[in-house]
């Protein structure tokens, strides 16, 4: 069955997302194309680039994801740190760099020889869609199609680039700075327009394939609820709390039918010293969510109910 699919930001959650995806490839169903905020960019992207599931099952379970952090400024919320972490945001605007997150991705993308969106393109149109957000501009971007506004061409740019974007969590990590003309505009985490981009592909006609979505189910408590007063959970929960709204307004009847709803057992965004074996209960988690989800999916169903299929 050939689908497109869109997968949700979650930063270690999106470990999920692997094994769900890993399930679809297991059934049978091949996908067209690719669309992903934040985590979920990063999972787009490697299944875009060639990176079969069990490849990426590989790379997610056994990753030391603290490696993705530049530490260079004090984590503990103390008054003595204050000064200096004020004076880090207001300078650079983030915490950590992302420099870590794109060398990473980008190693990958070289291994499959596909490093650029015009290597996963064709007649123009990239079969990967990733989601970021212009805060400069108070626009959502989807890249690489709105790299245009800027004057880039969209086929030139690299993934890697535009993963980063979408990754950056404000003040959690620095925005990409994008210049063009005289002007000069920050880009952040796509979460924060829209976290889980399902409509993406949607069509005005009746679609000839499904979209499938892939969304993390999440009931663990604040960071700070946890007793955990230090600087980094507090703006986590400023971001969770903004994007979990965002969602709840957003996510209709017809899309609900169409995700794969994925607990994620209690994994934070950033519990980046998750053991392998909590890893593989996520992943595990997932491809069971999958399973139940094929089993009663129906495309000719869902057509007919809501995109007046006969």
């Amino acid at each position: 069955m050939k689908i497109d699919s869109v997968f949700e930001g979650g930063g270690v959650k999106g470990i999920g997302l692997v094994g769900a995806a890993c399930c679809l490839e297991d059934k049978g169903c091949h996908i067209e194309n690719f669309a992903g905020t934040s985590a979920g960019s990063m999972i787009a992207s490697l299944l875009a680039v060639g990176y079969n599931s069990k490849e990426l099952k590989d790379i997610v379970v056994n990753i030391d994801y603290n490696k993705f952090l530049d530490k260079t400024f004090l984590y503990d919320f103390k008054p003595t740190s204050l000064i200096s972490k004020g004076v880090s945001l207001i300078k650079d605007k983030g915490i950590y760099s992302g420099d870590a997150i794109e060398e990473f991705m980008r190693n990958l993308f070289v291994k499959k020889g596909k490093t650029k969106f015009k290597d996963i393109s064709e007649n123009g149109k990239s079969h990967l869609k990733i989601i970021a957000s212009d805060i400069t501009k108070g626009d959502m971007l989807i890249l690489p199609d709105d790299l245009k506004k800027y004057e880039i061409d969209p086929m030139e740019f690299d993934i890697a680039r535009a993963v980063r974007m979408s990754i950056s969590i404000p003040l959690y990590f620095k925005p990409v700075v994008l210049k063009y003309k005289d002007k000069t505009s920050l880009i952040v985490d796509g979460g924060i327009l829209s976290n889980y981009p399902i409509w993406i592909f949607d069509v005005e006609e009746i679609p000839k394939w499904p979209t499938i979505g892939m969304k993390l189910i999440s009931n663990s408590s604040s960071y700070n609820a946890k007793g955990n007063n230090k600087f980094i959970p507090f703006l986590l929960d400023v971001n969770r709390a903004m994007l979990n709204k965002n969602e709840e307004v957003y996510v209709r009847n017809k899309d609900w039918v169409r995700t794969i709803p994925i607990p994620t057992l209690g994994v934070n965004t950033t519990d980046f010293d998750i053991s392998k074996e909590m890893s593989l209960k996520l992943f595990d988690s997932g491809y069971k969510s999958a399973e139940k989800f094929l089993s009663k999916w129906n495309f000719n169903e869902y057509k007919k109910r809501y995109r007046n299929g006969k």
